[in-house]
Order: C-alpha cells, then structure tokens, then sequence
C-alpha cells in the first residue's frame, strides 16, 4: 500500500471489532452492493482481554496500555487495508459523472453511449414511453375526474357558482321566486 487510500462518498462503514464490511450505493437509485465480511481475527483476542480485565476488576483496563494501543493501531491498519480491497471490489458495479460527479451503478444508471449518468443525459426514448404512459394515465382519470367535479355541482357548489336571472331585465334572482323582484315578469318554474 502506498499510504494514500482513494475512497468515495456512497458507501456506509458496517465493520466491527470482529470483522469489515462495507456497502456502497448508487447515488441516483440506491442499488447497493454490500463485500463480504472480511474477519478480524485479534478481534477475537480484544474481546478475551477484555472479559479477563471485567473478571479481574480492571486490572488490565484501569490504564491504558501498550497492547491497547497496538490493538487499535492493528485494527486501523486491517480496516484501512479491507476497505481498499472493498472499493477496488466494487468499482466495477459503480461509475462516476464526469458532469455531476455522482456514483452511479452501471446496471440501470450509466449510459455507456454517453459517457454521463442518466440524469445529465436522459434517455430520450424511455423519456418519452414515461411521459406518454403518464399522460395516458392522466387521460384515463379524466373522465372520472369530470364526472366527480360534476356531483360537486349538483350537490350544492352549483348554487353558489351559478347565478339566475331575469329573462327580461338580467336582475339577479334568488332561488325559487316566481316575480323579477326588479321589473315584476313572471319567471319560468315559479
């Protein structure tokens, strides 16, 4: 290893003192690819020591010692080593935008044709079978929609929005007169 360790921003760290495991995600559909757990075998040795410094009432956790630190210092160095060969696992499965710089999963996100993820560079023709089945949708709503909007006024909206009047003068009416209370014709229905 040469001290420099590239990493990237869609994953999430599951290790534990046992063992490292790391998932990565794409950054436009979250498909994720978790590695296999790759064990940490003092971890196992951590452990011992610590049930021994419970039993013996801390005698090996009241000061900090040598062998603690190596132990943390060895686990950061297995870590660091296991989410290398993690990364360079899963970069097959994962491409980064030269325009946007998002990780992307080549499966269903990546154009190949393009060089771009799918959101810099959609795909004209999936684009447009979406936009048309959406509108298809919309167009199958409609009726129902009207048909609703016109229970609406028939249960009560009508009178409000709607206003009669006067055949002969345009005066407004109210409901159910039977004279113009403006010029006194007689109104149809009263």
């Amino acid at each position: 290893m040469n001290g420099k360790i590239e990493f990237v921003a869609n994953y999430s760290d599951l290790s534990t003192e046992k063992g490292f495991q790391f998932e990565f995600n794409c950054d436009r559909c979250s498909t994720g690819f978790r590695t296999r757990v790759r064990p940490w075998t003092a971890g196992s040795g951590s452990s011992v020591l610590d049930a021994a410094g419970s039993l013996l009432g801390g005698v090996f956790t009241t000061a900090p010692d040598v062998g603690e630190r190596g132990r943390a210092s060895g686990w950061q160095k297995a870590h660091d080593e296991a989410f290398l060969e993690s990364v360079q696992e899963t970069r097959a499965q994962f491409m980064q935008c030269p325009s946007c710089s998002q990780w992307v999963c080549r499966r269903s996100c990546w154009s190949s044709r393009r060089g771009l993820c799918k959101d810099c560079s959609p795909d004209l023709a999936v684009e447009t079978s979406a936009t048309q089945a959406s509108r298809s949708g919309e167009e199958a709503w409609a009726p129902a929609e009207m048909a609703e909007e016109g229970t609406k006024l028939a249960d009560g909206d009508r009178r409000e929005t709607i206003v009669a009047s006067c055949p002969n003068c345009g005066a407004p009416q109210s409901t159910h007169a039977k004279f113009c209370p403006e010029c006194g014709t007689k109104l149809k229905g009263g």
